[in-house]
């Protein structure tokens, strides 16, 4: 039995960490960054389109690029990205510079996600993939959680007079024009550099890419797209995380608007609930998945969400905050089960075809921007009734998929049983 590397699982841990603190930071920031460059939503919408525009167009190229240049010169030009994107926001925090700092993190992070899974596979053992695996979403959760407290804080750090904390002193001579809120862009770029200088002196392993891991050749990706099977649950993804990041990215707005909260105090911590609950949500997932069979799941999770959907978009401001975070929780098992249902349709390329479903990630450019554009029309309430299509979508591939291979289930009496 191969012995884990648990100095490099760290490291591995550490950049699921750094990814969702750092990607997730936007729906808290939203409000704020609509007033202070006077945006409309539509304006506001184009800064998540160009960090999920980036993923979308990124997987399959980082794949390939990441087969021939290996996993530790990849990882390097990642951060190294991200690093130049956080840079170039800090020294010039406008607008336009936002949309280009954002596109250029996108590519960056999306090179990450392909890399980090192989790699923990090698660096943890094949035998301990799973449990690793789930350890790295709930890494991913926690710092999707803490970021908004963080945020939270400093921006109290920063308002205060006069400012007593080193560091906050240090990050309010660095923000220009006053603009407390892009502190955090320094701080990321912080994070980025020591992530740099530590992955160039650790030595990495030889990642040998299983079969299902390799990105595969431009026939098995023509072969692919010619099935309608392939696009029916491409665009599942698609629907699953337009639904997630409209919810992370508009919240904290539709709170602000409707109900006078603080984007700065419940805002934040409504968001940060909801990645909060959504981490719980795939822990119990996991539990539940052993039960009932995925299609069935899916469509309770789908009923479900459109439920608290309905309650958070037109119930007074207690429910809206309560309901908000509570739909992390019932679409938490959204993604998994869709992409599970997808790789067991298909017999072959499933390499591949997980580089399709990852560009599938488009939809957190794609579904935030609609509903911003329609938020200018007819009101961001109104809006955001465009996610029950996307929900609706979700629960028609939960009838319609035909798996090969069904997720095993046990009886609760087989569950307790076992040992």
């Amino acid at each position: 039995m191969q012995q884990p590397n648990r100095f490099l699982v760290g490291v591995i841990l550490l950049i699921w960490f750094v990814i969702s603190f750092v990607t997730n930071i936007l729906g808290p920031l939203m409000p704020i960054i609509i007033e202070t460059y006077r945006l409309s939503l539509t304006m506001a919408a184009f800064l998540p389109f160009s960090f999920f525009l980036a993923y979308g167009i990124m997987s399959v190229p980082a794949g390939i690029m990441i087969e021939r240049l290996g996993e530790k010169k990849s990882m390097l030009i990642a951060f190294a990205l991200n690093l130049i994107g956080t840079l170039l926001f800090a020294f010039n925090p406008q607008y336009g510079m936002a949309l280009a700092s954002l596109f250029i993190i996108g590519i960056g992070m999306a090179m990450l996600q392909v890399i980090i899974n192989p790699l923990m596979r090698v660096a943890g053992g094949e035998e301990n993939f799973a449990f690793f695996s789930v350890m790295g979403q709930l890494v991913f959760g926690l710092a999707s959680f803490i970021s908004p407290f963080i945020f939270t804080y400093l921006m109290r750090e920063l308002s205060a007079q006069p400012v007593t904390h080193p560091l906050a002193n240090l990050l309010g001579e660095l923000v220009q024009n006053g603009l407390h809120w892009t502190a955090l862009y320094w701080i990321f770029s912080f994070i980025f550099l020591i992530m740099l200088i530590l992955l160039a002196v650790i030595r990495m392993p030889k990642v040998e890419l299983k079969e299902d891991e390799k990105s595969g050749a431009a026939s098995a990706y023509r072969e692919l797209l010619q099935k309608r099977d392939v696009w029916l649950f491409f665009l599942g993804i698609v629907a699953y995380v337009g639904t997630e990041q409209s919810l992370a990215n508009w919240m904290s707005e539709f709170l602000k608007q409707y109900h006078q909260v603080d984007p700065a105090g419940d805002g934040a911590n409504a968001v940060a609930g909801f990645w909060g609950l959504m981490t719980i949500g795939c822990l119990l997932g996991l539990v539940v998945l052993k039960l009932w069979d995925s299609r069935k799941v899916l469509k309770a999770a789908c009923i479900l969400s459109a439920l608290i959907l309905s309650i958070a978009l037109l119930g007074n401001r207690q429910l809206s905050l309560w309901a908000f975070p509570a739909a992390g929780f019932t679409i938490s098992v959204m993604f998994s089960v869709v992409f599970s249902l997808a790789l067991n349709s298909i017999s072959k390329h499933h390499g591949s075809f997980s580089g399709i479903l990852c560009s599938g990630i488009f939809g957190g450019a794609l579904v935030p921007f609609i509903v911003g554009a329609l938020g200018d029309l007819i009101g961001l309430r109104y809006a955001l009734l465009f996610l029950y299509i996307t929900l609706g979508y979700l629960f028609f591939i939960a009838v319609y998929a035909k798996p090969l291979v069904n997720n095993k289930t046990l009886a609760l009496r087989e569950l307790f049983a076992k040992k």
